[in-house]
């Protein structure tokens, strides 16, 4: 699983967790690779009181306040030599490393490692935007080229929406029409087809002028 370390990967292990304890989780162990979300899991169980309120009482109702303890075959591997030492695990492992979109980081070798074997599957956790590998993943390509070498993909590839803490498009008008006036707004994130839409509307329906600069320009307010 490709996670990105901040809010990503704590919200999969609480998921997890969820199936775990209502014995739809199979007896598998469960490794995060990747040191930066590690020590971002730490945190979230130094903080569990300002989490969602719901979902920090069943974190505590059921294991004593540790989202680390509430899935109990997570394993942390921090060190390159622990990450290393996952290519030796032929089955029953779920491995979440970073990062989402495989553009750099440990999900990048464990994918050299695996996603030629039509026995191993790629479980991507959200949007992947164009131009990654993640992306060229999801659209269907049959060979891929990881660290020199041509990899083809014979692994499962697979995707699960939802997990995006991204406002939608009705949650981004709702915002800047929330600011008032005629603000000059610019739309930076996303792709192209959708900052296009956005910008439709936002004049259709609310008479906001949008900008969308293109790659290297310049802009002064």
């Amino acid at each position: 699983m490709p996670s990105f370390a901040v809010g990503r990967t704590q919200e999969i292990l609480y998921h997890l967790g969820l199936l775990h304890h209502d014995g739809k989780l199979d007896p598998w162990q469960v490794y995060l690779d990747n040191p930066m979300a590690i020590a971002v899991t730490d945190i979230y169980d130094n903080c569990l009181n300002l989490l969602d309120r719901e979902d920090a009482d069943r974190i505590r109702a059921l294991h004593q306040g540790s989202l680390k303890n509430f899935l109990p075959s997570l394993r942390y591997t921090n060190t390159p030599e622990e990450s290393m030492a996952l290519n030796n695990i032929k089955n029953g492992a779920i491995i979440i490393a970073g990062n989402g979109m495989c553009t750099g980081g440990r999900i990048r070798h464990h994918l050299k490692q695996r996603i030629w074997n039509k026995h191993h599957r790629v479980v991507f956790l959200g949007f992947q935007a164009g131009g990654t590998l993640g992306r060229i993943l999801l659209d269907g390509a049959k060979r891929v080229r990881l660290f020199g070498e041509d990899i083809v993909v014979k692994a499962d590839i697979e995707i699960l929406n939802g997990f995006s803490a991204h406002a939608d498009q009705g949650e981004l008008i709702d915002w800047v029409r929330a600011i008032g006036g005629k603000p000059r707004v610019m739309l930076v994130h996303g792709e192209l087809s959708a900052l296009d839409a956005l910008s439709v509307k936002l004049w259709q329906e609310h008479k906001l002028a949008t900008d969308i600069p293109y790659e290297g320009q310049r802009v002064f307010f």
